[in-house]
């Protein structure tokens, strides 16, 4: 079973390393606007997915099925008001890392952190144990550190290079993409503390650290593609 957990600084390439990754692994590939979308799909009938070819449906619809059954298990388990309706697992999904690594500031907020976590290491575990994934993001590789068959990867970069990449890919300035890596990083940081009580830069939480200042994409991803065949083996 081939499982691969990414994460990475803002800019670094981790999404379009692990998607290259997925694709030469032959796998599926998920990060958070992915789950999002498979979120807004609930809409969509159970009978309507059910009646497409299980080997012909797109992953989207494949994880949006996942997530009814996530939903209509939680119903029975008594979580409550967040996760009513597919409307509220997709704002739940949507949070943003400066949203959740924000200090609790009431019960309220400390509720909704809870069934926040509750619900995405839910989903991530299931993700990993079904396996034959790239999973990016949100703390998977805390998640699923237990999985042997997991292989775990953080994907840096030079503060300098991510911010230039940020310039080209969202057409900012160099002071306004700079801004962005650092709020989103300082983020990313503040969520795994918060939650996790880990560094999330941390080498020894991963079995590989790429630096794509010094590899391109494509030679990452074949790297990260070969180190997970070398551990679901």
């Amino acid at each position: 079973m081939l499982l691969v957990t990414m994460s990475g600084t803002m800019g670094s390439g981790a999404r379009e390393v692990g998607r290259l990754a997925a694709e030469i692994l032959g796998i599926d590939y998920v990060d958070r606007q992915i789950m999002v979308d498979a979120a807004r799909r609930l809409g969509v009938s159970a009978e309507a997915l059910a009646e497409r070819d299980e080997r012909c449906a797109g992953f989207r619809d494949r994880l949006a099925s996942m997530l009814r059954t996530f939903l209509e298990r939680s119903a029975v388990g008594g979580i409550e008001d967040p996760l009513v309706g597919s409307g509220g697992l997709e704002v739940l999904l949507a949070r943003s890392y400066a949203e959740m690594g924000a200090e609790v500031g009431s019960s309220a907020q400390e509720l909704d952190d809870t069934v926040y976590m509750k619900t995405v290491s839910a989903i991530i575990s299931e993700l990993g144990q079904r396996g034959n994934i790239v999973i990016v993001g949100r703390g998977c590789q805390v998640i699923l550190k237990e999985l042997p068959t997991a292989l775990h990867v953080l994907i840096q970069a030079p503060l300098e290079l991510c911010a230039r990449r940020i310039v080209e890919r969202d057409q900012l300035t160099p002071e306004e993409a700079s801004k962005k890596v650092h709020e989103l990083n300082s983020g990313r940081a503040a969520f795994h503390r918060k939650f996790f009580k880990v560094d999330v830069n941390d080498p020894g939480l991963y079995d590989l650290v790429i630096d794509t200042g010094r590899l391109p994409f494509t030679v990452a991803a074949e790297i990260v593609a070969l180190a997970a065949r070398a551990k679901e083996s």
